[in-house]
């Protein structure tokens, strides 16, 4: 007798600690990391792009990230954490800080 398979787990947030900016898109678009983890986001395309907090007051504020660069910030309290690129708003994605 068999089991069925279980489906792909494609919408879960993925573990890890980097976030990489390519075809319009933050991959993976829900990240789950520890508190005191750093997260690199890393733009691959030939736009520029930015990790900006949606709302106010959030902790995610970087410059235009052109072509290759770079960055980077480290989540020190629990929480759920939206962010965007505030130059392609339908660009969103989340960080879900665990203790």
């Amino acid at each position: 007798m068999s089991t069925p398979a279980s489906p792909p787990a494609a919408t879960a947030p993925v573990a890890g600690n980097a976030v990489t900016i390519q075809n319009f898109a933050f991959a993976p678009a829900s990240l789950t990391v520890k508190s005191g983890t750093t997260v690199t986001w890393t733009n691959k395309d030939t736009d520029a792009h930015t990790v900006t907090s949606s709302g106010s007051g959030g902790p995610l504020n970087s410059a235009p990230l052109t072509t290759g660069a770079t960055y980077r910030y480290t989540f020190t309290q629990a929480g759920t954490y939206a962010y965007f690129c505030a130059i392609h708003p339908f660009m969103t994605a989340t960080v879900v800080v665990t203790p």
